[in-house]
């Protein structure tokens, strides 16, 4: 039921099998060919006249696209100078000049503005972020005013001080956070000042763009003196483009990306190709140079310093699957979570602990409420459910956000109240609406590969495997071994679209009907027994009983 077999987990490309294997023949798709709205700014900047002389571009803060861009700019207007620094401060600017004691000018030096004079200045916005006086002199000499030059040698005042009017436009780059701080410092940045566009870091993969993407690898190649890739490579580096932009039907278009991976799979090539068995050694080797983390924290598991069942059954406890991103390192990786639930009398509420020990951010709060609306919904209860419950991830020491949990903690909850046991050998993931149903999340490929890598060590069962979100399915990439295993039926996935869906795979029984075993009615028994006993009679009043 909802089974899926390994085709489902790992990207299947070979529909463009004939496209791959003209790759040679192809013609070359350069940077902006593939990136056609900003390769369209750039020739509208060009063209434009005024007061819009600015250009604003969301991009990886790098020197490398920065050049690009430039690159760009004296294509579409080589007759006008381009120029970028990486250096900003005013004299840098606006140059300096120094005079003699009589008050003449007797040296100038000149700055960004007279080199770009009449044509460009590409500038990272991080500089003017760093330097916002910077701004005010840009903004001046972007529309159109004097401006002077630093006088070097303070002690000498010029009678007659330089000023001069620059016909420059200016080209900022930066990310999407440096923008929103650059904003606050000029709140009408476009209104009638800037225009705005982005280099995109992805693209939609079809039959329609499959050869731009492959005319784009083929000119990175060609661009950067790189070896050819065979036709296995080419379907390894679509798997890993995949797993990148944790969607099978994009790709990534960033050059630094290919460059890093490409230059270290020359590595073990033969200089003249660059086979599937390179491109795999280069991704182990990145693996194994990141890996001491996720490692270290899977020996805590089967050490057993964190308690995770891959075995068994058990009333109130489940295996949620997160994401952990630690500070300076470069890696993300998953790591499965024991959540569990107790249940006592009470007044319905369910208690977040994390939330109270102030260690839950606010959407896994959100997520908590919604699946407490979920189920008051479906029990449909006349009053408050007599019942109070406590549900936490065990052994979690850092901050827990998201809503890819409420599913896990969900089936904890119902666990508890029907007292059906949940089976220990199946992860869950995934984020549920008021109606029930599964919604997707992020990190699926890390964080099924982290639950692999605990049953694999704790031994298969052939039971084992991660419940996730049917939308899901086409995010996932996943490495080669977890593959393998589902093709043996040593690991399995299940993806679901509601909760419905989820209760019998992991629990055995259906979760609503007339059926009396399935969950709903079960709680129903519960709350109906607790009803009948809830006004037990007194110590005076059994005695009375005795005798009668």
């Amino acid at each position: 039921m909802n089974q899926e077999s390994w085709h489902a987990v790992t990207p299947q490309y070979s529909r463009y099998d004939a496209k791959i294997q003209r790759f040679s023949e192809l013609s070359l798709v350069n940077f902006f060919d593939i990136q056609p709205r900003l390769k369209q700014s750039l020739d509208t900047f060009t063209k434009l006249a005024g007061y819009s002389r600015l250009l604003v571009i969301n991009s990886i803060d790098n020197a490398f696209y920065r050049n690009l861009i430039k690159d760009g700019l004296t294509t579409l207007d080589s007759a006008q100078p381009c120029v970028t620094t990486e250096s900003l401060n005013i004299a840098t600017l606006l140059g300096s000049y120094t005079c003699n004691d009589s008050g003449d000018v007797v040296t100038r030096v000149p700055g960004l503005f007279d080199k770009a004079n009449g044509g460009y200045l590409v500038i990272p916005a991080t500089l003017l972020l760093a330097n916002p006086a910077s701004w005010q002199v840009l903004r001046s000499v972007l529309l159109g005013q004097s401006v002077n030059p630093v006088n070097a040698n303070t002690k000498s005042i010029a009678l007659d001080e330089p000023s001069s009017k620059y016909d420059i436009k200016v080209v900022l780059v930066g990310d999407r956070h440096q923008i929103a701080d650059f904003e606050y410092l000029e709140p009408e940045l476009y209104t009638g000042l800037a225009l705005f566009t982005e280099i995109e870091t992805e693209l939609a993969l079809d039959h329609n763009s499959i050869e731009q993407y492959l005319g784009f690898i083929s000119w990175i190649v060609q661009q950067y003196k790189l070896p050819q890739p065979t036709f296995g490579a080419i379907h390894r580096l679509m798997n890993a483009g995949a797993r990148y932009t944790e969607d099978q039907h994009y790709m990534p278009i960033e050059v630094l990306w290919y460059l890093a991976l490409f230059e270290e799979a020359r590595l073990t090539s033969n200089q003249q190709f660059i086979s599937e068995l390179d491109l795999d050694q280069a991704l182990e080797n990145k693996y194994q140079r990141e890996a001491y983390l996720p490692e270290r924290a899977l020996a805590d598991i089967t050490d057993g310093q964190v308690i995770i069942e891959t075995k068994g059954e058990c009333i109130g406890q489940v295996n949620g699957l997160t994401v952990i991103d630690v500070p300076g390192h470069p890696m993300s990786y998953g790591e499965p979570a024991r959540i569990s639930c107790v249940i006592h009398f009470g007044d319905g509420d369910i208690s977040d602990v994390e939330r109270k020990a102030e260690l839950g951010g606010n959407l896994h709060a959100k997520g908590m409420m919604i699946m407490q609306a979920f189920v008051s919904s479906a029990l449909q209860l006349d009053e408050p459910l007599p019942y109070s419950a406590s549900v936490v991830f065990e052994q979690s020491y850092s901050e827990v956000d998201g809503d890819s949990a409420t599913l896990a903690e969900l089936c904890s909850f119902v666990s508890a109240l029907s007292e059906y046991p949940i089976n220990q050998q199946i992860a869950v993931t995934g984020a549920v609406d008021q109606f029930g149903r599964v919604q997707a999340v992020g990190g699926l490929n890390e964080k099924i590969e982290g639950f692999y890598h605990v049953c694999k060590h704790q031994g298969f069962t052939g039971e084992q495997g991660v419940i996730l979100p049917k939308t899901n399915l086409k995010h996932l990439a996943l490495h080669k071994d977890v593959v393998e295993s589902i093709k043996k039926n040593e690991f399995h996935i299940w993806s679901v679209s509601t909760v419905d869906e989820a209760i019998p795979i992991i629990m055995g029984k259906p979760f609503r009907g007339d059926d009396e075993e399935s969950v709903i009615c079960k709680i129903a028994q519960r709350i109906e027994n607790f009803e009948r006993h809830e006004h037990p009679p007194g110590f005076v009043e059994r005695i009375k009983n005795w005798f009668m």
